[in-house]
């Protein structure tokens, strides 16, 4: 996948499920995260029970900013039990009718003609590869998804898809605590493959948990800090950005000294020892 920013900005927490951005404030974090060469956003039609992306369409129409100067990524299929929808259970969907139905309603809600990559949110036991490459196909053939691609996949279901239409984009978790697409042919396949890797919650527990795990990352965090002369946020960052896949983050912050901070990390080239150190913190144990 071509022309995303290096670091993606998420979108998750900008409406219901957290900010409360008004149209005003968005429109502002939009202008500001453009400006900054974060020019890529992340979305799913379900953040904010399905509210977020119309809020953020509303936004982005008041910015006045060219469509060709950001990057749109949505995805679908999660069907929550919320007011918004009339769903008895948490289930998936992803019937041809669905799929279509669900881009359309995110181009009108994102307010654009097309998105830059549309994602299936997580699998389902009960996915028909042929009738998802039949919508997709039709979609791109209209213009409106110009790259296809899945979130929380594993090598298996991805070639379950990839056998039937072409996928770009795998958005995993992945960061130093949940190294696991490292070892489990995630990261291997998406090399293989040239299938661009978007990580969620990049971090890791870091700063959320207090584990052993996260007591041994913060000492080595410690003394990188000082000699890389950066916070460690960043480091967390760059060892991301050391693995040969290129894997682009998504960021959930919407603290703009965060986001700028955040940057720093692409200026951060970690010595190969000092990317294994950190490893070694994260497992509590040499690589093998």
């Amino acid at each position: 996948m071509k022309s995303i920013s290096t670091i993606i900005i998420g979108c998750m927490s900008w409406g219901k499920w957290g900010k409360q951005f008004s149209t005003q404030e968005a429109t502002e974090m939009i202008q500001f995260c453009v400006e900054n060469g974060n020019t890529t956003f992340d979305h799913a039609d379900l953040y904010g029970a399905y509210t977020t992306e119309a809020e953020f369409g509303a936004a982005f129409e008041t910015s006045k900013i060219d469509r060709e100067k950001i990057q749109l990524i949505t995805k679908c299929g999660i069907q929550n039990p919320v007011e918004t929808r009339d769903n008895k259970v948490k289930h998936y969907n992803y019937s041809k009718d669905y799929i279509i139905w669900s881009v359309e309603q995110s181009l009108k809600n994102l307010k654009t003609d097309y998105l830059d990559a549309f994602l299936l949110h997580r699998p389902s036991a009960l996915m028909h590869p042929e009738e998802i490459a039949e919508a997709i196909s039709s979609l791109k053939n209209d213009g409106k998804i110009i790259n296809f691609g899945v979130s929380n996949f594993t090598p298996s279901q991805v070639d379950l898809i990839a056998d039937h239409i072409a996928v770009d984009v795998n958005q995993i978790e992945f960061s130093l605590t949940q190294n696991s697409a490292m070892t489990n042919g995630t990261l291997d396949q998406m090399l293989q493959k040239k299938i661009q890797p978007m990580s969620w919650s990049p971090l890791g527990s870091v700063f959320r948990e207090e584990t052993q795990q996260t007591k041994r990352i913060k000492e080595v965090l410690k003394r990188l800090s000082k000699k890389y002369n950066c916070t460690n946020d960043v480091l967390l960052l760059a060892w991301l950005f050391k693995h040969p896949a290129k894997v682009a983050p998504v960021i959930g912050t919407t603290n703009k000294d965060r986001i700028l901070n955040a940057n720093k990390a692409l200026e951060i080239n970690l010595q190969l020892e000092d990317w294994f150190i950190m490893l070694e913190a994260s497992n509590g144990q040499e690589v093998a």
